[in-house]
């Protein structure tokens, strides 16, 4: 890794501080691991786990004209936005596939945040800015420098987060978010996550960054709260069924193919890539995005090719041990006839033929 060439978040020290085993990723120097992934994922899945998302990108729009704007820019409704909820969307071509996905924010009447993937930063500020270069009542700006960002998941998420905040947390409903305190430093309380468990999101200034970091894993420890890296929110969202751009959606896919029909809104008028998704929808995909259990011994990565009766009928996109499950999942994409739970495909594992079954996803769903 070039230290040089990597950015570094404010959490940087409290990484080392923590022995994070640290990776170049998306041109960030990030923590892929503490502990061991394992051991995180666990922690997460039974107590909480507490992740440095500050490399993600957030990007302003603002202005009278920005609800309009952003209508016609994303997919989903963004007019049912009201102050103090945020949906999940996409950035899309004109033939209707994925430029990014991301979170819209609604933070005022005319003010909203776009949350974008670390490695799309700058293509998807350029993407907005030129759609809104000439349109009135709109400015865009990049503003990932002026936010830190944590991730509190967990079943214990607000037993840990309410011993430092007069917010009620519990009364934040999942995808609203509202403005408060931490220890006396401002903060979003958004209940957002990547992870398939319940938990909090926290939008804050980079300087209080690391004393909040310090703060939760101090106070939260006795809790079973534990910092977590990369490797487990790969698994976590993996076993949640979650998208990964560059994965399972990129400039090949779009939403339908990728089982995100509810992202795209047909009737909140028309947006980028529209035409092309309705005719989609009319003639149907001819590819579908389906989870799987390897039946074999072997783990499945991106890229390994999917076989049915010793043809290549797909491609995975994302795979792993489960630590949850205790087998090997993964998600691919195969044709629409073979995307019925229980049809047995195999996977070219390293040049064996391992055979796997199609399983419903999300494979795991926190309990409620």
């Amino acid at each position: 890794m070039s230290e040089a060439a990597a950015q570094r978040t404010p959490l940087y020290d409290c990484h080392r501080e923590a022995g994070g085993r640290l990776v170049e990723f998306a041109g960030w120097e990030m923590p892929v691991q503490y502990s061991g992934v394992i051991e995180e994922h666990r922690a997460v899945r039974g107590a909480a786990g507490l992740f440095d998302v500050s490399h993600m990108g957030e990007i302003r729009v603002a202005g009278h004209g920005a609800e309009e704007f952003l209508q016609g820019l994303t997919p989903n409704n963004v007019a049912k936005l009201r102050p103090g909820r945020a949906h999940y969307s996409g950035l899309l071509t004109e033939e209707g596939t994925y430029i990014d996905d991301l979170l819209v924010y609604r933070l005022g009447a005319e003010e909203f945040l776009l949350v974008v993937n670390a490695a799309n930063v700058e293509g998807d500020f350029d993407w907005v800015a030129q759609h809104a270069e000439g349109v009135a009542g709109v400015s865009v700006s990049d503003v990932s420098a002026d936010w830190a960002l944590l991730a509190l998941q967990g079943p214990r998420a607000i037993e840990i987060l309410s011993a430092h905040t007069a917010v009620d947390l519990a009364a934040i409903r999942y995808y609203r978010f509202k403005r408060g305190e931490l220890a006396g430093m401002p903060v979003l309380f958004s209940r957002t996550g990547y992870t398939g468990e319940d938990g909090f999101e926290l939008y804050l200034q980079p300087r209080d960054a690391p004393a909040v970091w310090r703060l939760l894993l101090e106070s939260g420890a006795g809790a079973g709260l534990v910092p977590a890296g990369l490797g487990a929110r790969d698994t976590l969202r993996l076993e949640a069924g979650m998208a990964l751009y560059g994965h399972e959606i990129d400039r090949a896919t779009t939403p339908l193919d990728a089982g995100l029909n509810w992202v795209v809104k047909f009737d909140s008028g028309d947006f980028i890539g529209r035409q092309a998704l309705a005719r989609q929808k009319a003639s149907g995909t001819d590819k579908r995005l389906v989870g799987f259990e390897i039946v074999g011994r072997g783990i499945a990565r991106q890229g390994f090719p999917v076989l049915h009766d010793a043809e290549a009928v797909g491609r995975v996109t994302s795979g792993t041990w489960s630590p949850t499950f205790e087998k090997a999942l993964g998600m691919a994409y195969v044709p629409p006839d073979l995307a019925a739970p229980g049809t047995v495909l195999t996977v070219e594992i390293r040049r064996r033929q391992v055979e796997a079954k199609v399983a419903e996803i999300p494979f795991y769903s926190r309990p409620r």
